[in-house]
């Protein structure tokens, strides 16, 4: 291969990656796509931190723990499944990844509505499966 087909490709080596504030602007596919991978990594860590939490309160009780294991499994399995139905008419197009990962962040963020309604529930509350802290 030549030089001369290779020079073109230089300033793709410097272009960094979207940064947050840049979300507001982004224009390309390939910011967009980045954007969504960032809202779904914030919403998966956000996650993730209130499964520790509940599991945390559920540390005296093994068999709830064990179910919560079930439960967030199952919901990890429809939610990939899910995602992947719901992105499945643009796949192998540049918009799949933005599809996807937006599909990914709108359950994700659901599931974690439904962990801070169980990390908030009042003493006496019998259908909360969470103890109060």
């Amino acid at each position: 291969m030549s030089k001369r087909l290779l020079l073109p490709l230089i300033p793709l080596l410097f272009v960094s990656p979207v940064q947050a504030d840049d979300c507001a602007n982004a224009t390309t596919q390939g910011e967009l796509n980045q954007c969504a991978t960032q809202e779904n990594r914030a919403a998966d860590k956000e996650l993730n931190r209130l499964y520790q939490k509940i599991t945390a309160r559920l540390k005296d009780n093994a068999t709830a723990k064990q179910l919560l294991v079930k439960a967030q499994r199952a919901w990890i399995d429809f939610r990939d499944a899910e995602c992947s139905f719901s992105a499945s008419g643009v796949e192998g197009g540049s918009v799949h990844p933005m599809i996807h990962n937006e599909c990914i962040t709108t359950l994700t963020k659901a599931r974690i509505d439904a962990f801070n309604t169980y990390l908030s529930c009042k003493e006496g509350d019998l259908s909360c499966p969470v103890p109060e802290a």
